[in-house]
């Protein structure tokens, strides 16, 4: 694959452009990198929705935006995403408020695209989509046989491989893209399901090779608002094999690219969610 050459090695929130007028929906926005996501949003002049499960939590995050943000615009969306109706009642109250959504960014793997002028979609993925990584569709909830590494290699794969076969989708429509992105060796609360020989072997090595959220968040971020962002491209962090640095266009796994397998899994994502695109 070929990767793009990009035009600023350090990328960082300064490189946003404004945002103002535009609508930002960030799922997971109450912590970690779809905290910090939200806040480099609204510093910028979106009206950042909050979409979270625990809306108690998303107000103390909007709070916290707030004070480092006076004048943010912020508001609050229940979302639910292990309840397939909370997903459906969220994107109507949404769609409801709000004419027009710029930017969806699943932070939390919500799987919703409003079509509309000038909107992007990003899918926040991770270096895991190459650890034991496939899509097993003969058993893709892992109800006969459950792994935690392999379940979490198998969702990132997903990950990319909607994005990819989203954007393929959206390119004769030319009004959306989508991209995705991956943080990086982020310090979040995402690792507080590790098994807990690797907890031991994360709490040495964690710390010499992870960066904060703020900077995890750049790919992302990056993906969102550079208005050099084509479709189907994917961020990462540049230094220290993936894991930290300045967001870049990066490659992701050959598994990634397969289109059979992506049109598939797209398929099956409709059966099981018994919903349907109009791309």
């Amino acid at each position: 694959m070929i990767m793009a050459r990009t035009t600023a090695v350090r990328w960082t929130e300064n490189d946003i452009p404004s945002q103002e007028g535009r609508v930002a929906v960030v799922t997971g926005a109450n912590s970690g990198l779809g905290l910090q996501t939200a806040r480099a949003l609204a510093a910028r002049g979106a009206h950042v929705v909050l979409a979270v499960r625990d809306l108690d939590k998303g107000r103390r995050a909007a709070a916290q935006i707030s004070d480092r943000v006076p004048g943010a615009r912020l508001g609050l969306q229940q979302l639910d995403l292990a309840s397939l109706a909370s997903v459906r009642t969220a994107a109507g109250e949404l769609r409801e408020a709000h004419p027009r959504i710029d930017l969806l960014i699943n932070n939390a793997g919500v799987m919703y695209t409003p079509r509309q002028k000038r909107s992007r979609v990003v899918t926040v993925s991770s270096f895991g989509h190459r650890i034991r990584a496939g899509i097993h569709f003969d058993d893709l909830q892992f109800d006969r046989s459950y792994n935690r590494v392999a379940a979490y290699g198998q969702a990132k794969l997903a990950n990319l491989m909607f994005t990819y076969e989203l954007q393929r989708r959206l390119a004769a429509h030319g009004t959306t893209i989508a991209a995705a992105a991956h943080p990086g060796a982020a310090a979040t609360e995402l690792q507080q399901n590790l098994p807990r020989p690797l907890r031991k072997a994360a709490d040495l090595m964690l710390p010499l090779v992870t960066q904060d959220a703020a900077m995890g968040a750049l790919p992302t971020l990056r993906a969102a608002t550079d208005p050099q962002v084509t479709g189907g491209q994917y961020y990462g962090p540049a230094g220290m094999g993936g894991t930290r640095g300045y967001p870049q266009v990066v490659a992701s796994s050959g598994k990634s690219h397969d289109t059979a397998v992506q049109q598939r899994l797209w398929a099956v994502s409709e059966q099981l969610t018994d919903v349907t695109f109009p791309v």
